[in-house]
């Protein structure tokens, strides 16, 4: 099981945008941990203000290839 804890300044923008990029990567998170794509363990997700212009299924593409990414450092 993976626990996930978003951190999302206001540097993103308001706080209907930060809760909606909030709301977009936990669904995605579910979507993941369902498929046992999310590696076990503790994932603390930041985002830089340029995500906020990305369209549900552009942020998918990038969260997934993210995960892929930790997945494959993780690995011994």
């Amino acid at each position: 099981m993976t626990a996930v804890a978003f951190s999302l300044g206001r540097a993103l923008g308001p706080a209907v945008t930060r809760n909606q990029l909030r709301r977009r990567l936990r669904e995605l998170c579910r979507e993941l941990d369902r498929t046992s794509e999310l590696p076990p363990g503790l994932l603390l997700i930041g985002a830089r203000p340029a995500v906020t212009e990305l369209t549900f299924e552009q942020l998918e593409i990038e969260f997934r290839e993210m995960v892929a990414q930790l997945t494959v450092r993780s690995k011994p």
